[in-house]
């Protein structure tokens, strides 16, 4: 009977040790940062940038800007693969980018304030100005895989 008491409490004993090991050796998991974007605002492309730019997902002709702004990452860690999500509306408030709310990314995000450049490109026929909105981007404090 005591052998059968210390055999359970020896088996009791090394199945707590190894499910307290997973806890001390599982790698932690990398959340979704989010990066505040502020001082947004977009000017015309350099000449060079915007040659023969066409509107995403057709032939038509399209406008190239630069929208500029500051991310601002609190997180005390290095942001990586920041994507960039907002809405663009045209003066007359149509979407210029029809079915995304995807823009682009920005590859590091250093912990603090940050400038930051994104290239898009609207229609040659979607009046100015236009409107930046909800503008945000969220990345990761870890490595990604690509």
């Amino acid at each position: 009977m005591l052998r059968t008491g210390l055999k359970t409490a020896l088996w009791t004993g090394l199945i707590t040790c190894l499910f307290a090991l997973t806890f001390v050796l599982t790698p932690s998991a990398h959340a979704m940062t989010p990066i505040e974007l502020k001082d947004l605002s977009y000017a015309a492309c350099p000449e060079e940038m915007s040659e023969g730019i066409v509107a995403p997902g057709s032939l038509q002709k399209a406008n190239c800007y630069l929208i500029s702004g500051t991310a601002v990452n609190r997180s005390g860690k290095p942001v990586l693969n920041a994507d960039i999500f907002g809405r663009i509306y045209d003066a007359n408030n149509n979407p210029a980018m029809m079915n995304r709310t995807r823009l682009g990314a920005i590859d590091e995000v250093p912990p603090g304030e940050s400038p930051f450049e994104l290239r898009i490109s609207v229609a040659a026929n979607q009046p100015e100005p236009l409107k930046l909105e909800q503008f945000k981007a969220s990345g990761f404090t870890g490595k990604v895989r690509r």
